[in-house]
């Protein structure tokens, strides 16, 4: 495979950019090879710039949902964008899209509309905080819920109630407040709630965790979730910005049945364009101004061009009959080739993950035990065998509508031939 292209923009990407990159997996160092520039891409293939063709199960990290280039899609951009590519100011489109979320996603009352996962998060436990009066939230270790200061935390020796800033430039003022939480373990969550309960806002948490890999929830954890903190008058907060609209058309509250009290959309519900959602219980929603004190804005919230993209993917989705079921066998095609190869497979509807453990992977502590060295010859060996997956261990393999049974094939050949 030839990468000599990609090599010498990534030489020149360096001068200009931290890494070379404008988000930090991209760069490709824990996989040991020179990261990929992409010039095109249609269906399930990606097309660099040296001329490779890949089978591509990273799909922009979860957002083409019907494959890249998805016609119906891309046509509805281009006739918003003759009509203006920003207003700073309402138009209807904004009125059918949170029509469309509401009708999937009933528990979001109320709704708005932003521009990344990260500031719809950011949002929503702010709103928590306002209308509950209250500080202090419960995160999970391996949860990913955005680069906000308060949320970018970690445990330190294993002190839950110690919430150390994992990166710099996060000052320990921004974490105090942030209580952790072990992922699937119902007594960290008790014990903190027994300690601190009249004092929580807020407990967020991945429905189905996917930025430690994908680690679904045990029977009856969401349920827990649910009961304590409805015990204490804490909100819980569904971080579906991967798993709305991607494992079902009402998310992973409708597939676990059990409700928030307020839900962050991202991804899929933007259909590839920078575009979220937070919403939730009337009440809390009416706190955001201008009808309450919790503030929040954006210039290009609402944009009519990644609006009118996410009208457009949810539409589809509703107009293919089995739509999710017909997603899922595939990825579960995938799951069964990969375990009967010897390979240690997560799965939750179409996210996978291979993880490099001999052992179940539960929880955040599993999950950073991996041989992530093993994980990296895994990847390139599915590179050169031109299936494009995650460049970390500790990421999500998506699986779309574009994918093909020939594709799903080539996949499991591929696999087989890396476990002989």
């Amino acid at each position: 495979m030839r990468t000599e292209r990609s090599e010498e923009l990534y030489k020149k990407a360096c001068k200009f950019m931290p890494g070379g990159v404008n988000s930090p997996v991209r760069a490709c160092r824990n996989v040991g090879t020179v990261p990929l520039f992409i010039k095109s891409a249609s269906g399930s293939r990606i097309y660099d710039e040296d001329g490779n063709e890949f089978i591509d199960y990273v799909c922009s990290w979860g957002p083409n949902i019907l494959g890249h280039s998805f016609k119906p899609v891309t046509d509805a951009v281009k006739a918003a964008c003759d009509s203006g590519l920003t207003f700073g100011a309402c138009h209807k489109g904004e009125i059918t899209l949170a029509e469309i979320i509401q009708a999937h996603f009933p528990s979001m009352e109320m709704l708005r509309l932003v521009n990344s996962g990260t500031e719809a998060v950011m949002s929503a436990v702010r709103a928590a905080r306002g209308f509950t009066g209250r500080d202090k939230i419960i995160k999970f270790e391996g949860c990913y819920h955005g680069h906000s200061d308060g949320l970018l935390v970690k445990a330190g020796s294993g002190l839950m109630t110690h919430s150390i800033p994992s990166g710099a430039g996060v000052t320990e003022g921004c974490t105090k407040d942030t209580l952790l939480a072990k992922y699937n373990d119902e007594d960290s969550v008790e014990k903190l709630f027994n300690e601190y309960g009249n004092d929580i806002a807020a407990l967020i948490v991945e429905p189905c965790a996917a930025n430690m890999g994908v680690v679904p929830p045990k029977k009856g954890f969401l349920r827990f979730l649910r009961e304590i903190t409805e015990k204490y008058g804490a909100m819980l907060i569904f971080d579906e910005v991967i798993t709305g609209f991607r494992l079902s058309a009402g998310g992973a509250q409708e597939l676990f049945g059990v409700t928030p009290d307020l839900t962050t959309l991202g991804k899929i519900v933007g259909g590839g364009m920078p575009l979220a959602a937070y919403g939730g219980k009337r009440e809390i929603m009416e706190c955001i101004a201008p009808l309450g004190s919790v503030y929040q804005a954006g210039t290009l919230s609402g944009n009519p061009c990644a609006v009118a993209a996410g009208i457009e993917t949810i539409r589809q989705i509703e107009a293919v009959p089995d739509f999710y079921t017909k997603l899922d066998e595939k990825a579960a095609r995938l799951e069964k080739a990969m375990t009967d190869a010897g390979l240690n497979v997560n799965r939750c509807g179409s996210l996978l993950t291979v993880f490099f453990n001999s052992e179940k992977v539960v929880s955040y502590d599993e999950s950073k035990a991996c041989d992530t060295e093993s994980y990296a010859r895994y990847y390139r060996h599915m590179l050169s065998d031109g299936i494009y997956t995650a460049p970390s261990q500790f990421e999500a393999m998506f699986v779309s509508n574009a994918h093909s049974d020939e594709d799903i094939e080539r996949t499991i050949d591929a696999v087989r031939k890396f476990s002989k």
